[in-house]
C-alpha cells in the first residue's frame, strides 16, 4: 500500500510539473522571427515579428505537427485570404482589417487543377 502510494504521488507530481518549452525568436534582417511550441515540442505557431507587431506569414499547427491554419498579417492586422483545416475540409477565410469578410469551404479530396 506504501509503495502505491509513493508510485501515485511522483506520477502526479511529473504532470503537475510538465515543462513548457520556451518559445525560439531570432532576428531575420528587420524582423524577429517567432516559434512557439505545444507541451510535447512540436510547433505550434511560427511567424514574423516587424515592430512588436504580426507581420507577414504565419502558420500554425496541431499538436501531431498537422498545419491547422495559415495566414498573413499586416501591422498586427490579419489580411488577405488565410487558410484553416480541419479534416478533409479545407476553409479559405477573407479578412479585410481584422474582420471576416468571406467564407468558402473546399473539399481536401476533390481535385483543383485539370490537365
Amino acid at each position: 500500500m506504501k509503495r502505491l502510494l509513493i508510485i501515485a504521488i511522483l506520477a502526479l507530481s511529473f504532470g503537475v510539473n510538465a515543462q513548457q518549452i520556451a518559445p525560439k525568436f531570432e532576428k531575420v534582417g528587420d524582423q524577429v522571427k517567432a516559434t512557439y511550441f505545444h507541451a510535447n515540442g512540436e510547433i505550434s505557431q511560427q511567424g514574423f515579428f516587424l515592430n512588436e507587431k504580426l507581420q507577414g506569414e504565419w502558420i500554425m499547427y496541431d499538436t501531431k505537427g498537422e498545419k491547422i491554419a495559415m495566414g498573413n498579417y499586416d501591422k498586427g492586422v490579419k489580411t488577405g485570404k488565410w487558410l484553416f483545416w480541419e479534416g478533409e475540409i479545407v476553409k479559405e477565410v477573407s479578412f479585410d482589417n481584422n474582420k471576416i469578410a468571406s467564407v468558402e469551404k473546399m473539399n481536401v479530396k476533390e481535385s483543383v487543377v485539370t490537365n
